[in-house]
């Protein structure tokens, strides 16, 4: 399974190059830019579209080694210091493994057990006896990632950096098929760390229209009020109207809508301005960029583990589908070209 594979490399963000390879070895033609991005093509007549994926994965990275050979880290991209103690990690090219510790409960003050330890506070244990041992192993800048092997799950799947190889998984599959207007695939670098490479890869391809696939958080779960719980988990992709860093083209988030409809494809509205994605960037570039998003609804992004629903992921994929072959029967004409 390609999400499988996907799923299981690792590339938080500027570290890219595992996730980069495999993409390229599904693809027969392609450039990589100054800034890692990588960019396919499929020319055509009329409407310049653009499928956007980011190939970056929230993580860690070393920033200190202490005398006894533990490691001190840094966050690589938005992540809950909730959910980082006692989890498995590799570092680095050698994959040396390590497990995030801290303090044990049982040598906890009291007040110290009602609150989150904060990230600065923890390290990584790689079973080092010193400093000097401890770099034999591993170099401060070395990029850190969760250990999390991906599963299936009867009607779900389980595994890492669903936000977003899911989006890589189904640019790659859309890449498959023939239209006549020239599409092109880019998957980005260092989204998580501030949309990054989209803006370089906007500004080189200048699309008439952009669609960025993502992966979304999934908000149904106990903790969340329920006139808040949207999008939920298995009923369907979710289309972003606003989120904190982009306002969606309105004409192309009816398109997406009207689309879903008159498909049967299940579909729901992300919560307005929350999270933010490459559309940000790219809506942006030169003169402008028309931009839209459809994301799978995941629990638990930006953890080591995340969940993800397998009829979410074939609706998105044949949403986005439909989404490109209407483009073309229509030829534009829905936007004015």
């Amino acid at each position: 399974m390609l999400l499988k594979e996907l799923s299981n490399a690792n590339g938080t963000s500027g570290f890219e190059d595992e996730v980069r390879d495999l993409i390229k070895s599904r693809l027969s033609t392609y450039r990589t830019d100054a800034m890692g991005n990588l960019i396919t093509s499929e020319e055509g007549k009329g409407l310049k579209v653009m499928l956007a994926a980011h190939m970056d994965e929230v993580g860690l990275i070393v920033s200190g080694i202490d005398d006894d050979g533990y490691l001190l880290f840094k966050k690589v991209g938005g992540i809950d210091d909730r959910v980082l103690m006692a989890k498995r990690v590799v570092i680095g090219e050698n994959r040396i493994e390590g497990v995030i510790g801290a303090k044990p409960i049982h040598l906890l003050k009291e007040e110290e057990k009602k609150k989150t330890v904060e990230y600065d506070k923890l390290y990584i244990d790689i079973g080092a006896e010193s400093k000097k041992d401890a770099e034999e192993a591993v170099g401060i800048g070395d990029p850190v990632y969760f250990a999390t092997e991906f599963k299936e799950n009867g009607h779900c799947f389980i595994g890492k950096a669903l936000d977003d190889r899911v989006g890589c998984s189904i640019l790659l599959d859309m890449l498959k098929k023939d239209f006549s207007f020239s599409l092109y695939g880019a998957f980005t670098v260092q989204e998580e760390v501030g949309l990054r490479g989209a803006q370089v890869v906007a500004y080189d391809i200048d699309p008439d229209i952009c669609i960025v696939l993502e992966g979304t958080f999934a908000s149904d779960t106990p903790d969340i009020k329920e006139e808040l719980q949207t999008p939920k988990f298995g009923e369907g992709p979710a289309i972003t109207v606003a989120d904190r860093s982009v306002i969606c083209d309105p004409k192309l988030v009816n398109f997406f809508r009207d689309t879903a409809e008159k498909n049967d494809i299940p579909y729901q509205i992300k919560r307005p301005f929350t999270g933010g994605t490459d559309a940000g960037a790219i809506h942006l570039t030169k003169e402008g960029v028309p931009s839209g998003v459809i994301a799978l609804p995941s629990r638990y992004i930006h953890s080591p583990v995340s969940m993800g629903n397998k009829e979410d992921y074939k609706n998105m994929k044949e949403l986005v589908y439909k989404i490109l072959e209407r483009i073309e029967s229509e030829k534009g004409d829905f936007y004015g070209h």
